[in-house]
């Protein structure tokens, strides 16, 4: 039934051959499954929507499509049928019967240049995270479910998938040392240091104020923590200037570097 449709369509749009179908619409048309496509090498527009297919196997060498409308069909597995499809850039999948969140994200992760995604009214869709997990796998994407992807989500979604790194960035960027460099730091000190002064030791941001150490003494252990910060200027009060390197009345004296260090 398909490719009897198919062979209406090209006859009606007067195509030739095969190499000039670059669209195909056969949406509507209560189709159950799709004839091999491979010989349209340059299609790159396919309605498959409000069908009821099952299983996407006839698209094995379509890898021009750049967009494919799947949606209001019977799908409820994506694996291994997608991810060769590169270039798509808008994939309808809404209105199906999808719940593998993780194995469907999996095989859309290829797809660098898609920027619409639909997959609203599948099962999957109603998992905990969803959307931040669909934003964190397929970054490219810019309109999800027919919402725009915000800045806000994005690093949401960074922070989600990313905690580690996420504390890294804080420490950076508010000056603090995150909690495992200080612990590895607190250990190296301990064993090198032993029961030493309190100045010699490395403490934590956890370490407790009521330890017996007075107020003063708190005070100093801050400055102890603090990364030291060295720069090094020229002095050019020593450099001599271009009309007395020429005449040369006065002896030239050696520029000198000028090295500040503070915490």
């Amino acid at each position: 039934m398909a490719a009897q449709i198919i062979e209406e369509q090209i006859h009606h749009c007067g195509h030739k051959t095969d190499g000039d179908v670059c669209e195909l619409y056969l949406g509507r048309r209560r189709l159950q499954d799709v004839c091999d496509l491979s010989r349209f090498r340059l299609l790159k527009y396919l309605w498959l929507n409000h069908n009821k297919i099952s299983k996407v196997n006839f698209l094995s060498r379509n890898f021009r499509l750049t967009e494919l409308y799947l949606n209001s069909n019977q799908l409820c597995d994506i694996t291994g049928s997608l991810k060769h499809l590169s270039s798509l850039q808008t994939l309808m999948l809404h209105d199906n019967h999808l719940t593998n969140l993780r194995g469907s994200v999996k095989e859309l992760r290829g797809m660098t240049d898609l920027r619409v995604l639909n997959l609203f009214h599948n099962p999957l869709a109603q998992d905990p995270g969803y959307r931040l997990t669909v934003i964190h796998h397929l970054p490219s994407v810019q309109l999800l479910d027919r919402e725009h992807v915000t800045q806000k989500e994005r690093e949401e979604a960074f922070q989600l998938f990313n905690p580690h790194r996420t504390a890294v960035v804080q420490s950076l960027g508010f000056g603090r040392r995150t909690d495992s460099v200080l612990g590895r730091r607190a250990t190296a000190a301990r064993s090198s240091t032993g029961h030493g002064s309190y100045k010699n030791r490395v403490f934590t941001s956890h370490t407790p104020r009521n330890d017996g150490i007075s107020l003063d003494d708190n005070v100093d252990l801050r400055g102890y923590r603090r990364s030291i910060m060295q720069f090094t200027i020229f002095d050019w009060n020593k450099i001599p200037v271009s009309k007395l390197k020429r005449l040369e009345e006065t002896s030239l004296a050696t520029a000198q570097l000028i090295t500040v260090t503070f915490r």
